[in-house]
């Protein structure tokens, strides 16, 4: 059932509508090949993929540092092919990386159908981690940022998500109550708890289909939000 008092929209932006691990691949190719990496993307990246999320984890609990993140990711996932690099190569590599990353813009299917569909009906906005620099390069670039009225980045607001005070400055810069809001995003933890706990309403994209309890609404194909808004 549609929500009647829903009058703004907030998505998360990376793994939600943007195709995070597919344009991360695609730069990473670019990566290993301008600094002379000589080990299969097919091998590197499943277990590269899962080191990123832990850290971005820690990065989100403030047990990491930005820096941190971006050499601790890369160190760690080239030490299960017992690869070892300087400090100073790593940092190349991971400026590279977020160089790189914002080159493709592959977004999920149904994205733009969906955003156009919202965008004559609410105010649409954008909560997310990502950093600063990166973050608004994606939108621009992936032709999307025109449907967003705000964008706040943690960055920003010098608070990840989950915590509240991220969601309360998104909600006053849209100039909106909670009570007439929605986020929807794929981080149970980050996005759905988060924004449950300063009175949003969520809509969990669980496309990875974790378990949750099933007391959340939750859709596995961004189409399906069309059920609920």
């Amino acid at each position: 059932m549609p929500h009647k008092n829903i009058t703004d929209v907030f998505f998360d932006l990376d793994h939600t509508l943007w195709d995070f691990d597919k344009n991360s691949a695609l730069a990473f190719k670019r990566v290993f090949f301008k600094h002379n990496i000589n080990l299969s993307l097919d091998e590197f990246l499943p277990v590269y993929e899962p080191i990123n999320l832990e850290y971005w984890r820690k990065f989100r609990e403030d047990r990491v540092s930005k820096l941190e993140l971006r050499r601790g990711r890369l160190t760690d996932a080239f030490e299960k092919f017992n690869l070892h690099f300087e400090t100073a190569t790593i940092d190349a590599v991971a400026q590279t990386y977020i160089d790189e990353l914002p080159g493709d813009n592959h977004l999920f299917s149904d994205a733009i159908s969906v955003l156009d569909y919202l965008a004559s009906r609410y105010k649409l906005h954008i909560i997310t981690n990502g950093f600063e620099e990166v973050q608004h390069l994606k939108l621009l670039n992936s032709g999307i940022k025109k449907y967003f009225s705000t964008v706040t980045t943690s960055e920003e607001t010098g608070l990840k998500k989950p915590h509240p005070i991220i969601f309360e400055s998104a909600l006053t810069k849209a100039s909106v109550s909670s009570v007439n809001s929605m986020m929807i995003g794929d981080s149970f933890e980050a996005d759905i708890i988060g924004a449950q706990n300063v009175g949003m309403h969520t809509l969990f994209f669980n496309y990875r289909k974790q378990r949750v309890p099933d007391t959340y609404l939750g859709i596995y194909k961004l189409s399906e939000i069309k059920q609920y808004l």
